[in-house]
């Protein structure tokens, strides 16, 4: 029997990598000889980064860069010198882990301290950046990230402006004059599971703003920023920004990446399955496992469990989740193309019970999964 073990984390409580020892103790009750190959997968999120470092056998980068309110901050990256490929998760520099609840205003706020990271990645010799851009901090439109690669942003006097969402509004003109010029040698994909537009009611202000301390007044001025940032861009790059998906994620980093980084946007587990090489590492799987905390009708978006489906479904091969808690029926587990599902919580007599039992109660599920498979 061949298993690939393949879950994402269960947030809390275990890693993709402890989900994956206590899967294998399980099954090798039963089949002590079988092939198993362990695939910890992430889709974006929190822990990707350890998931990415794994897959990539980077190193870990530490810089001083600017944060949200442009104070010095240490910031850290993952780079591999052997495949040159940088992973820069932005939430490092400019995300609202940095800040306190107070300090929580993304009409000051600035993504700069990204750009400097991705201008480390590439001065020591990056080739490919992949840039996770969950958890920001801002509303800026990507101008501190392309001011730190040499993109100035200019008022109608032709005065250079502070980087942030509030003066979004202000930019009348953007100078690339004095772009580093290896920039335009750099492939960089972006880990983006949301579609929201630029601007407008589902775009970047008016959707996330609210969370990173924007008032109901400055969510309207951001976003009058946004279109007029979004007028400009169109007329300098020729580029509508507004009808590229994803344009509006982290507070319009989406559109920037896009344009100043000529990137490609995907999804989160797309990104990591390419890392691991994993549609080649399933061929001739009898069963992909898989899980993360609670399975619900959010596994259809962009999750890890929906880009695992997809790769077995083109392969004819029968996944099983193991989740901590299982919040769809049986019949909806089916359609969506699991055939074997269990909540190794249901029996616990409480959340902080269930928490501290997970490796074992998911050891004796795999186990019993097993003995069914007899």
């Amino acid at each position: 029997m061949k298993f690939v073990l393949a879950p994402d984390k269960y947030k809390g409580s275990l890693t993709g990598f402890e989900i994956c020892e206590a899967l294998e103790n399980g099954l090798r009750k039963v089949y002590p000889n079988c092939d198993i190959i362990k695939m910890p997968m992430a889709d974006g999120g929190d822990g990707t980064i350890d998931v990415v470092r794994y897959y990539l056998k980077a190193d870990t980068v530490r810089v001083t860069v600017n944060d949200p309110l442009f104070r010095p901050v240490l910031a850290s990256y993952l780079y591999s010198d052997f495949t040159k490929t940088a992973y820069i998760e932005m939430a490092e520099a400019s995300g609202l882990k940095v800040l306190k609840d107070p300090e929580k205003n993304c009409m000051q706020t600035t993504t700069l301290g990204t750009g400097e990271l991705i201008a480390d990645a590439i001065e020591k010799g990056a080739k490919e950046i992949i840039l996770g851009i969950g958890g920001s901090a801002t509303n800026d439109a990507g101008m501190g990230m392309a001011s730190a690669l040499g993109f100035r942003f200019l008022d109608k006097e032709g005065k250079t402006l502070l980087p942030t969402g509030g003066n979004l509004i202000y930019v009348s003109k953007i100078d690339d004059s004095r772009l580093d010029t290896a920039l335009s040698n750099i492939k960089v994909k972006v880990a983006c599971d949301v579609t929201n537009p630029f601007y407008g009611p589902s775009g970047a202000a008016y959707v996330y703003a609210r969370q990173k301390g924007a008032t109901d007044e400055e969510i309207v001025l951001l976003d009058e920023g946004l279109i007029n940032f979004a007028k400009i861009l169109e007329k300098q790059f020729k580029v509508d920004v507004q009808k590229i998906a994803g344009a509006g994620a982290a507070g319009g980093l989406g559109a920037a990446a896009s344009i100043f980084l000529k990137a490609q946007l995907t999804s989160g587990i797309e990104l990591v399955k390419e890392m691991a090489q994993f549609d080649a590492n399933i061929n001739d799987a009898d069963w992909i496992i898989t899980g993360e905390g609670k399975l619900d009708d959010q596994t259809l978006s962009g999750k890890a469990l929906q880009g695992i489906l997809n790769s077995a479904k083109d392969k004819g091969i029968p996944v099983a989740a193991f989740c901590g808690v299982i919040d769809i029926s049986e019949n909806t587990a089916r359609k969506l193309g699991l055939a074997y599902t269990v909540a190794i919580s249901k029996d616990m007599p409480n959340l902080e019970v269930a928490l501290k039992s997970s490796y074992k109660n998911l050891e004796a599920a795999a186990e019993e999964f097993a003995k069914s498979l007899t």
